[in-house]
């Protein structure tokens, strides 16, 4: 019988156990056994990659892979580890992204294509969502999202369009906005000509000291020279602004797209989640998940990790080669890291294990610049008293089916007030639950016409 039959017998009798949610669980993978597909990705599964990893640049290996979503298959379903419960949210949405917890337990869902971000409240007996409002719309594919000041009662919604930073006034409960909005930052460098659409989200947080708020920009190309190309201008950039929008300084820079940023919780520092470039080959360059040094440079695109230079720009800047900083968390080449956050929810008997709390969650939208794809999955950042062990582990997978289709790609994710994870899919348009039930031998899946692992 095969695996996928075998799922499906099991889902008839409405209780299902993941069959790699303990698979070679608490393993971790180092040198070339690191690198990864979709095939290889199962929960609990860790690898460490670091530049002594690295291959030659193959460009010959260069491709283009990018999938064309499916429509998600009769009982597939993500597969969680063990002791884990995974559950459909809810639906409906144009194009779900960055998803944000407002300090009174509400979900801000930045539905970007549609120009919206709706407010999402509450878990029924059903699992379902419960109230469901837009907050705003007309926005410019609005992405990123933070509420100022931090605490119990913030004041404002800060929203990162493509060009531009708005906020409107807010107050605790709100499922609409009260007014209209008001611009802080009215330009940023706006969309790119790239595959997909070209870099165009924009994510916003704020130091904990609340003095400073910070912009993530990617790049406008793969590999383009900003000094040849104006159109690199505060790109690949983190920005400075103070809360009132006026700009201060480049924070940091050479980070081709950091995609999500989010702030530590436990050192105060900023954090990012970043696409690294493409077309060196399969296992070049990794994308990474990095703590963020005030003025760092992190290489692009001159360098990338560990002063190697880039083939196509021999002989420029000498003096950075010095100055390229490493990144804390190497994840799988091309693996398209976007949402990061930490765990770092009240405490609660039903919130997830202790050994999580302060680790990173990260999602990984999936590849297209490698010959078997990778990423499509959901990954657990250990931590140590704030700092990354290197290490990353594969904790939400099963969005590619056994023969390498793709029905699911994962952008945001954000943990609730009860410590339980939303995670968002732009793939299947949906936001997924996934709670801890304790109980080992419990299925990730709750119910036999959820039941079916892709995998």
């Amino acid at each position: 019988m095969s695996l996928r039959s075998k799922c499906f017998a099991l889902a008839a009798a409405a209780v299902l156990i993941s069959p790699f949610a303990t698979a070679q669980s608490g393993t971790v993978l180092t040198g070339q056994d690191a690198f990864t597909d979709y095939s290889k990705e199962h929960p609990g599964v860790r690898r460490h990659l670091t530049v002594a990893d690295l291959p030659e640049p193959k460009p010959d290996e260069s491709v283009d892979n990018g999938p064309p979503v499916i429509a998600r298959p009769e009982g597939a379903w993500p597969v969680a580890p063990a002791g884990f419960k995974v559950e459909m949210y809810a639906q409906g949405f144009t194009e779900p992204r960055l998803i944000r917890t407002a300090p009174n337990g509400d979900l801000f869902l930045a539905d970007s294509k549609a120009g919206q971000v709706k407010v999402l409240r509450g878990v029924g007996a059903d699992g379902k969502v419960v109230t469901s409002e837009t907050f705003a719309t007309g926005l410019d594919h609005p992405f990123g999202i933070a509420f100022y000041p931090s605490g119990p009662n913030p004041k404002w919604v800060y929203i990162a369009n493509t060009t531009s930073v708005v906020r409107f006034a807010y107050k605790v409960g709100d499922l609409k906005a009260t007014g209209a909005p008001e611009t802080i930052v009215p330009t940023l460098p706006g969309y790119a000509q790239l595959r997909g659409g070209g870099h165009w989200t924009r994510d916003v947080v704020f130091t904990k000291d609340g003095s400073k708020m910070l912009i993530s920009v990617g790049s406008a190309s793969n590999v383009d020279d900003p000094d040849t190309h104006p159109g690199e201008f505060h790109r690949a950039d983190v920005l400075e602004f103070t809360p009132a929008g006026k700009f201060v300084k480049v924070y940091a820079y050479g980070l081709r797209n950091c995609v999500g940023e989010a702030i530590n919780p436990i050192t105060g520092q900023l954090w990012c989640s970043t696409n690294e470039r493409d077309r060196l080959g399969n296992n070049l360059v990794p994308d990474y998940i990095t703590s963020v040094k005030e003025d760092g440079f992190y290489g692009w695109p001159w360098y990338y990790m560990g002063g190697h230079q880039d083939p196509r720009l021999i002989g420029t800047h000498p003096e950075l080669k010095s100055k390229v900083l490493t990144p804390d968390v190497l994840v799988n080449p091309h693996f398209a890291s976007l949402e990061l956050t930490f765990y770092a929810p009240p405490v609660r008997s039903d919130s997830f294990p202790a050994e999580y709390n302060g680790d990173g969650f990260a999602a990984e939208h999936g590849s297209w610049n490698r010959a078997k794809r990778s990423g499509y999955e959901v990954i657990r950042i250990p931590m140590k008293d704030g700092h990354a062990t290197g290490e990353y582990e594969d904790f939400l997978t099963g969005f590619v089916t056994d023969d390498g289709k793709v029905w699911g790609r994962p952008v945001g994710v954000t943990v609730g007030h009860d410590g339980s994870l939303f995670v968002t899919d732009d793939g299947s348009r949906t936001v997924w639950h996934v709670t801890y039930t304790g109980n080992k031998a419990n299925a990730s899946v709750p119910a036999a016409d959820q039941g079916t692992q892709s995998r």
